[in-house]
Order: C-alpha cells, then structure tokens, then sequence
C-alpha cells in the first residue's frame, strides 16, 4: 500500500525507539484525563459564577506562574537529568490534581479555591512541560522529529477530542469530583512513562552555539534502548539562576526563525482562541448546555486529529515557515466563520439543541484544530531541529510559555470582548486580526517565508 503509506501518519519512531513509544503512549493516556479536568473546571467556574468572563480570569492565574517558572524550568532542564526534572514535575502535578478531587468531593464551591489550584497546576506544568519535549530529540533521529511531532499531535489531539466530551458527560451525570478523580488515575501512565526513562543528563557545551547537537553525535554512548547518554566525565551545568535564563533570552534574540514561530503563534492564540466562549455558546446560542460545550471542544480535537493521521506528506515538506504561514491564516479564517456562524443563529437561548448550526460551527472548529496541528508541527520541528542541544531546554521553556500561555492570555482577551460585544463577535474579530497582525510579523521577517528544512537556520 504504498499510497496510503505516503499519506498515513509515519510511525517509525514508534518502532524504532521503545523509549519514545512508552513516553507516547504514556502521555497520550494522561493527556486525555487532564483535559477531563480542564473542561471540569471551565464548568466548575461557570456554574458558580454565571460569567464568561469568570472563566476566562481562569487564565491569568494560569499564565502567571506560567510565564514566572516557564523560563526558569527550562533552565533546569539544561542543567539536571531531564528524566529527573519531568519526574518531580510530573508528581506535583498529580498531587494537584488530586487536590481538585477533594475539593469537588468536599463541595467547597470556592472560585477562589479553583483559580489557586489552577496557578498551581500551571506552575508544575512549566517545569514538566519542557523537560518532556526537550527530551525527544534524545530519543529519536532528527530526520524523524517531523513524524514524531505529528504522531504527538495525534496523541494529544484525540485526547482533545475525546477528553471534553467524556468530562461534560461525566460532570453532567455524576458530577465534578468524578471528572477529577479519574484524571488522578490516568495521569499514572505518564508517572509510569517517565519513571522507565533512562537518565537523560546534560550534553557538554563545547559545541559552536549555532550547531545542533543530535542523538547520533551526542559525546558518550549508547544508554538503555539506545538512547544517547553524555559520558561520566562529561562536563554539566549544575548553577541555575536568573543569569542562565538570561542567557536562553539572548540566544533567542539571535536567532529570528525560532522567535517568529513564537510570535506568530501568539497572534493566533492572544487574538482567536475560542475555548473560553464556548460554555456561553452552548447556553445562550446552540443550545445543549455541557453537552454541547464538549461537543465543539472535541470538534476542534478531530480536525487536529485528521491531520495528524493524513500527517505523511508532513515528513517530506521542505518550506516549513510558508506552511506554518498559511495554516496560521487559515487558522484564522476558521474562528471567523465560527463567529459567522453564531451571529446567524443568534442569541436566544433555545430550549433544545439547534442541530444545523451546532453541525456547522463544528465544521469551522474542525477546520481551526487542523490548521493549528499543521503549524505546532512544524513550529516545534524548527525548535528542535535549530537549536542546540545545550539550549533546548530553555527553548522549550519559551515554547510553552508561548503555546500554553498564550490561549491563557487569549481567554482573558476574548472574554473580555465577549462582555463587550458578545461572543459572536469576539470570534469574528479575534479571527481576522489575528490574520492581519500575522502577516505584519511576516512582513518584517520575511527570511522566515524562506525557511528551509535541508538547511535549517535558526
């Protein structure tokens, strides 16, 4: 079947590194009980409130400790064994996890409560985050960082999918602590997946700052599974401090393919990120309640999940900036037509669900999750691919100070807007100027238009 085999998702990483399959499969399963809880929260704070934009604070008490242990982790990363910095994360978060169970078990009915659990979650996730992604390109080769990318996008966007429809059902039926408790569980596949890791230290830092240093010519051996380990003697960065930090600042400065992913990806995100709208929509325009709010979350989790799994041509695309460009503007285009479609229906609160216009604002959801997929694609491959092994964990760091931050900042954005102008139009106009201020960046970096994958420059 070598057509199919064309389009299909690669899946050689998954035979070739036990270590990368065992981390797959572990974060994917984790990955579907933390979107239980993220959806179980949204609900949670509106239920107690009635606002939108309630829900939407949700997001500055995540992206503060975000954004003030995001670059800090990634530091750490840098300088300790990776294996043992996602594990010390990985525990706290499921310790804060189990902590949103008992405060749903026990009925405290506090947003307060809710918004510090959230600031703490966020806090373990910076850490955790970083050292995970910093670890593949330990794991596998970098010919197969775009297939491995694409099958963590399939991952996590089937536990995007499946993850709200199953939490608005279980909060609807059985209530919050049900939605929580199981996450508590299913976040011990991740707890497994990192404890059988091998030890991942730090590579030595006499490479050229420019030079990617890669599994197959890391200095050491062969650890377990084949994974790269720097040898005893190797030297290792153990001073963590504002100054290490500083200095993955100051090489990002020097390196404007890699900081015009992250800008481009928070003009998407801060500008059109619809997620915080969606509970009001499913009250006040579509109709369903919870229901409906899980629908369309999981709407958005199938586009990104087709196009992980139609992700083959993904590994063979060489102008990876111009694709992140144009998935980015349809990115865009998608939120709109989201918003078109609820200024149709209009808001009137109806009794039932309205199937027409719930079937085509989960087309222009499904349309935005495959976009988004094709862009992290590619804006992670260049991360890894064009910074050096010695950098990537501060790299990621910003990363996902960008990726997870930003929507968090877009909630409150769009929430805000929403109380303004309503939902409709927030969506409609996050959309399009995320596509105008998008192509502004481009016109000041259009070097990054040209970016090439055989020669890759940071």
């Amino acid at each position: 079947m070598p057509r199919l085999d064309g389009i299909l998702a690669d899946t050689t990483p998954l035979r070739v590194s036990p270590p990368f399959r065992r981390l797959w499969w572990g974060l994917g399963i984790s990955n579907l009980g933390s979107q239980l809880t993220v959806v179980a929260v949204g609900l949670q704070v509106y239920a107690l409130t009635g606002s939108t934009l309630a829900v939407g604070v949700l997001g500055i008490f995540a992206l503060v400790p975000l954004v003030a242990l995001g670059l800090y982790g990634g530091a750490l990363v840098d300088a300790y064994d990776r294996r043992k910095v996602a594990l010390l994360a990985s525990w706290a978060l499921w310790v804060v996890t189990g902590l949103l169970a008992l405060q749903a078990w026990l009925d405290v009915g506090s947003v307060g409560v809710l918004y510090g659990l959230v600031a703490l979650q966020s806090a373990a996730f910076a850490i955790n985050n970083p050292a995970r992604s910093a670890i593949i390109p330990r794991l596998v080769e970098p010919r197969l960082l775009p297939a491995a990318n694409a099958l963590q996008t399939i991952s996590w966007s089937i536990a995007l999918t499946v993850g709200p429809l199953l939490g608005a059902f279980l909060v609807a039926l059985w209530g919050y602590g049900i939605a929580y408790s199981i996450d508590v569980v299913l976040f011990a596949a991740a707890l497994w997946a990192v404890w059988r890791l091998p030890s991942i230290p730090p590579v030595p830092t006499d490479a050229p700052a420019g030079d990617v240093s890669e599994p197959a010519s890391t200095p050491g051996h062969a650890g377990p599974d084949g994974v790269a380990v720097a040898v005893d003697d190797a030297p290792r960065r153990k001073v963590v401090g504002i100054s290490s930090v500083v200095d993955g600042l100051r090489y990002l400065a020097t390196r404007p393919n890699v900081r015009t992913t992250f800008l481009v990806d928070l003009a998407a995100m801060i500008l059109a990120f619809p997620r915080v709208l969606l509970p009001a929509v499913g009250v006040l325009f579509i109709g369903g309640g919870e229901t409906t709010t899980g629908v369309l979350s999981a709407a958005f989790a199938v586009g990104a999940v087709l196009a992980g799994v139609f992700s083959g041509a993904l590994s063979r695309v060489r102008w990876q900036g111009l694709v992140i460009a144009w998935a980015i503007t349809a990115w865009g285009l998608s939120i709109a037509a989201f918003g078109a479609v609820l200024l149709l229906v209009g808001s009137t609160n109806p009794p039932q669900v309205l199937v027409g216009g719930l079937v085509a604002a989960c087309v222009a959801l499904a349309l935005a999750g495959a976009s988004d997929a094709v862009s992290a694609v590619f804006r992670q491959t260049i991360l890894q691919t064009a910074t050096p092994d010695d950098m990537r964990g501060r790299l990621q760091g910003v990363f996902i100070v960008v990726v997870a931050g930003g929507p968090r900042l877009g909630e409150v954005v769009l929430g805000a807007q929403a109380s303004w102008f309503g939902e409709a139009w927030a969506a409609v106009a996050g959309g399009l100027a995320c596509i105008v201020v998008v192509w502004l960046i481009l016109r000041a970096q259009p070097r990054f238009l040209r970016y090439d994958a055989l020669h890759p420059e940071p």
